[in-house]
């Protein structure tokens, strides 16, 4: 990891100081002094997150916390009160959770994390569900993290989760805890991985109804996706191995099977494209009937007018079909057809054609009998309405590029029919855009036309 970038900084007691000297010094008014104070540190470069730059009222942070110490002193002496710290943590949640308002900078900078991890190790059940969701609002950003790595956060909430495995929502909220704090934190992943949360994970999944543990999920998700910036090797790769390896691919592939009624559909479904990193991982849920079961999901979100359920299960059997032995088995099972039909319920949404022309773009790579069913099936009707439909719709418009080079590379059939339905303007089009040069290049090159580069 590079060293973090050196930040210009102000003590909140220099700051008010800063402040004090306007109103005596200059003869400033309290509400102009303050003005004068920001506006003059902003110039210098000073970052202000976690001062309070409010007057004349109690700022909701302050007050919260020092009556959150008070209760935690009590809890100390064995006297606390929970049903009041619970309130003063949802009081601290909420000023942390509103926009723009720096609270929950201005909470870490004043000891908030230290002071609910002590509080969270002497709360019952219902009172945890509180200082968890508060912590998330408190894991912010990097800074915060950190310091939730230096007080052995990962340790904290994984006796939490560990301690309440009948509570599903204490599991929730210590799962939206571990994707906060692991978000952008490859030593936190690492953390949480050393601490077994895998198998946690796993035993959460084979015990609970679907849907009970939603951040569940998001935790796979964050726990497999490279976000640290300062790291050369991210290790998500090889946490993704080892959930495939204990049956997480398996428990999640049994949402999938509960179809579109299922509330943690979407939601399993990304987990599950961040699980799929390898050929052996994309044929498992092949051999466990995903396939299947995401071709079904994706005909009745059609049918139902789901979009989401149709970009996220589009955008998941990409990843899948990475596979060849997975683009035969989509293909085969009527998948071009169904992918045609899916588009033209949801000709309105590039979102959902991009999707779609993505995935029909991986089926076609290197596999002439694909690319020949694609067309078969109406991609190049497809194609051609969805780059005259929405012209500045700049990413569908390179994957429309990309699609077609597919298409057409190995299939010289396929380039009479397409350039005989006017593709070629339509290409150059979408080359006006940067994002999509090379693509259209590609597409008009593969086309067999000498001026592609025109």
């Amino acid at each position: 990891m590079g060293p973090p970038k050196s930040v210009r900084t102000i003590s909140q007691e220099a700051f008010d100081e800063l402040v004090q000297e306007n109103i005596e010094d200059l003869g400033m008014d309290p509400t102009e002094a303050l003005q004068d104070a920001i506006q003059t540190l902003n110039l210098q470069g000073v970052d202000l997150s976690g001062i309070v730059t409010s007057i004349g009222e109690e700022n909701p942070v302050i007050e919260s916390l020092e009556r959150l110490k008070e209760l935690d002193g009590d809890w100390k002496e064995g006297g606390g009160d929970e049903k009041e710290t619970v309130e003063w943590l949802d009081k601290l949640n909420d000023a942390c959770n509103v926009d723009g308002s720096g609270n929950a900078a201005i909470a870490t900078k004043k000891g908030a994390l230290q002071l609910v991890c002590s509080i969270c190790s002497k709360l019952a059940s219902d009172g945890l569900v509180s200082a968890l969701n508060t912590l998330v609002s408190l894991l912010h950003d990097l800074q915060s993290t950190e310091i939730f790595r230096e007080i052995d956060g990962p340790r904290m909430v994984m006796n939490i989760l560990n301690n309440t495995k009948e509570n599903s929502s204490v599991l929730n909220s210590g799962f939206s805890v571990v994707s906060a704090a692991a978000t952008g934190n490859e030593v936190l992943k690492e953390a949480f991985m050393n601490l077994k949360i895998d198998e946690l994970i796993h035993q959460c999944l084979r015990e609970f109804s679907r849907g009970s543990i939603p951040y569940l999920y998001d935790a796979v998700r964050v726990l497999l996706t490279s976000d640290d910036n300062r790291v050369v090797a991210s290790e998500v790769y090889g946490y993704a191995r080892k959930f495939a390896k204990i049956g997480i691919v398996e428990a999640l592939v049994d949402s999938l099977h509960e179809g579109i009624k299922s509330p943690s559909l979407v939601s399993a479904s990304v987990a599950l494209k961040a699980v799929a990193v390898n050929d052996e991982i994309c044929r498992a849920v092949a051999d466990n009937g995903g396939i299947g079961a995401i071709l079904r999901c994706i005909d009745d979100s059609g049918e139902q007018g789901e979009k989401v359920v149709a970009r996220t299960c589009c955008s998941l059997l990409s990843k899948l079909a990475g596979s060849d032995s997975n683009k035969s088995a989509i293909v085969d099972r009527g998948g071009m057809d169904k992918l045609i039909k899916l588009a033209m319920r949801f000709s309105d949404d590039p979102n959902v054609l991009q999707e779609v022309m993505s995935l029909i773009t991986v089926l076609s790579l290197r596999s002439p009998h694909n690319a020949s069913r694609a067309i078969e099936a109406g991609a190049g009707d497809m194609v051609i309405q969805a780059m005259q439909r929405f012209p500045e719709s700049e990413l569908l418009q390179r994957s429309c590029c990309f699609m077609i080079r597919n298409l057409v590379v190995r299939n010289p059939e396929n380039r009479t029919i397409l350039l005989g339905n006017g593709i070629e303007k339509l290409i150059r089009k979408a080359k006006i855009y940067k994002s999509c040069k090379n693509a259209a290049t590609d597409a008009l090159r593969d086309l067999g036309l000498d001026n592609y580069n025109l």
